[in-house]
């Protein structure tokens, strides 16, 4: 079983991701040009932190991999709107 604060590290962390990819996002939408750097970064932020979520759900109880799972579709959602929109 993942430790609550193992649990509450990931959830922080995607949390993080999600905000700064949904201001990358929001940024992107508003400008012609956007910073390409910042926008790779976020993709890349939202794609580690999937990856660490695959990695704590081997560790967790049902409950703990419900959780991830809601996450993970969040994540999913908004890697697929960047990629989207970079087009």
């Amino acid at each position: 079983m993942a430790t609550r604060e193992s649990m509450e590290n990931l959830m922080q962390q995607c949390e993080d991701a999600i905000r700064y990819a949904q201001e990358q996002y929001k940024q992107s939408s508003l400008q012609e040009h956007y910073n390409n750097d910042d926008y790779t970064k976020a993709l890349f932020e939202l794609e580690e932190t999937y990856q660490d979520i695959a990695k704590m759900a081997q560790f967790a109880n049902s409950q703990q991999r419900d959780q991830l799972h809601r996450m993970r579709l969040q994540l999913q959602e908004l890697q697929n709107n960047l990629i989207i929109q970079d087009r």
